[in-house]
Order: C-alpha cells, then structure tokens, then sequence
C-alpha cells in the first residue's frame, strides 16, 4: 500500500481462526483497517491484538454469517468506524465429516446456511455499499473440493459448489451492468487449521485435511494477491489444479480412485474422542490460531502459486528459452 494513500478498508470473515486469521494478519502488515467476523469474541480479541501490534486497526465484531440481519449491522459498524469498504473476504465455513446416509437434515442446512447462505449474505452486504460506489473488490474463498467432491464432506463439498455457481452469475451481472465492482474466486488445497480439531465427525478415526498440506499463510498470499489483481479464479497448489482438471477429463477414475482412497486419506493416528466438543452451531472455545496439528507436514510455500502469479515472467522466460533452444537447433 502507498503510504500516502488511505488505509484499506477490509472485511474478513471467519477472522477467529485458520485461514481467516492468517488472511488478517497478511492485511495487518500493510496497516489495513479490519473488521473482524466471527462467532467467538475471545479469538477475535486475540485477532485485534495482532492487527494493532503490526500497525493496522481492527474492530471486533461477533457474528454468525448464517444470519442476515448480524452480517448488515457488522457491515454498517465497519463502515461507520473506519469508512468506506474496499475489501470484502468471505471466508467462515463448517463442516461434517459423515457418510451422506448417516447425516440429519439439520446438519445439512446448518452446513449450507454457514458455508454458502453466509457467503451470499457477506456478498450482498458489500454489494449494498460497493455498487453505489461503483468500485470494491469481493473474494470468495472457495476450494478444490468446489470442483471435484469427495467422500465423507457431502455438505461442504456442495455448498462450495454453490459458492461457485452464486458467483458466476453475480459475475455476470456486474458485466451486464458495466459495474467496476471486481468479484474473485481463490480456490485452496489442504490446509493446516484448526478445523480438524472442532469439526463434527462421525469418523472412526481423528479427522486430517487430505495430504499435501499447506500452511494457512499460503492460501492468505493467495487471497491477499487476488484482491489486488484482476483474476477471475485462482487455483492455490497443484493438488487444487489436479482436482480441478482432472474432474473436467477423468471424472469416472476419480470416482473410483476416491472411493478406494479417500476414506483412509481423511483420518490419522487412533481413534476420534467422540465426546469433543464441535462448532457446526456454536463456537468450540480454546486459544485456537491459524494452524492446526500438522506442522510437521505442511508445506510452507507452493510453487504453482508463485508461477500462477507470475505470468508475465513465466511467460517471457519460456520465449527466452524456447528461442535460445531454436537458435541452438539452427546450429
């Protein structure tokens, strides 16, 4: 950010904990203006406190997404405390991690009214106030799993898929309307958060994210870079953009790959404690941050990030070094 121009005004939800709370602390270090979203105070005060130490500004704004009229008065708050919102992140999410057969009706429409309704009431809300404007950026958090759906995440598997299709319409329309209100889709790999610890299991075994791993930081340079370029989409990782193509070309084989593989790839180490505590309809309390248990396996950089935005570069360096090897043919 220029130092000269006016802090970034930025709104991030799901900012307690795991990607969220590393998309805060990435905008922090550029002094950004942040309104902090999320069911549990406590992190969030936490949140604050890191946002102010590294030179921004925050305001904590307890709230479930799944609520309409909660994500409009945050919005309001954030715009009447620090002005103007130029960045708005959809982020909150929850999950189950259960066959569809032995799932309730009620987990599926808490899943859906949280990981996708909550998109679509953060999206309306920044549109209430960026289409007046006529400027703003909205990022959508997606994932891989909104192109390709695996096995035990039925709910969150297509309420991503949702996400996707909510927004290409959107997108669409701000077209028709020759709107400069830019809308993004930053899909990520498996991350090290802490949702494995508080998510709703019905597996024998304790939950993992589906290896490789990547460090939440990744995915928050990912997002950070997609609020600020004009991207459609942004795949983060290759396990994302095999997921992605080869659900377009192989979809059968990953079918029956997943079925053979992607039970075991979702579980580690011994038995789950059936009686923790999960967060499908409130916050599980705990000095929760931005990675889970799996440091030791995660990846802290990706290098289809780095070449995924570093087009020009990459681009110019492969005519380089096509014509280097067509004038050394030519000898």
């Amino acid at each position: 950010m220029n130092a000269s121009a006016r802090p970034e005004v930025v709104v991030v939800t799901g900012a307690g904990a795991g990607l969220g709370r590393a998309i805060v602390r990435r905008f922090a270090r550029d002094g950004a203006r942040l309104g902090l979203l999320a069911r549990g105070r406590d992190r969030l005060e936490a949140a604050r406190q890191e946002v102010e130490q590294a030179g921004g500004q925050a305001l904590v704004l307890p709230t479930d997404v799944a609520n309409t009229d909660q994500v409009e008065a945050a919005a309001a708050r954030v715009e009447e405390t620090f002005g103007p919102i130029d960045i708005w992140i959809n982020d909150a999410m929850v999950s189950v991690f259960s066959p569809v057969h032995e799932m309730t009706a009620d987990e599926y429409r808490r899943v859906t009214e949280v990981t996708y309704l909550g998109y679509v009431h953060g999206t309306l809300a920044a549109l209430r106030r960026m289409r007046p404007r006529d400027r703003g950026v909205i990022v959508q958090v997606g994932s891989a799993l909104a192109y390709r759906s695996i096995p035990l995440q039925s709910a969150y598997c297509a309420a991503k898929h949702a996400v996707v299709g909510f927004t290409d319409s959107l997108r669409c329309e701000l077209l028709h309307d020759g709107s400069h209100v830019r809308l993004t889709v930053v899909h990520m790999p498996a991350l090290n958060t802490p949702q494995f610890n508080w998510v709703k299991s019905r597996l024998p075994r304790k939950p993992q994210p589906v290896p490789p791993i990547f460090e939440p930081e990744v995915g928050a340079e990912a997002v950070y870079w997609a609020a600020h370029h004009d991207r459609r989409e942004l795949l983060v990782g290759w396990p994302t953009v095999l997921a992605y193509w080869g659900n377009k070309f192989a979809a059968g084989l990953l079918d029956r790959y997943l079925a053979h593989s992607g039970y075991d790839a979702q579980q580690y180490d011994g038995r789950d404690d059936p009686n923790r505590a999960d967060n499908l309809w409130e916050s599980v309390p705990g000095p929760y941050e931005a990675h889970g248990d799996f440091d030791a396996r995660a990846h802290c950089t990706s290098s289809q990030l780095w070449v995924a935005t570093h087009r020009p570069m990459v681009a110019a360096a492969s005519l380089s070094f096509l014509a280097l090897l067509y004038v050394a043919l030519r000898r």
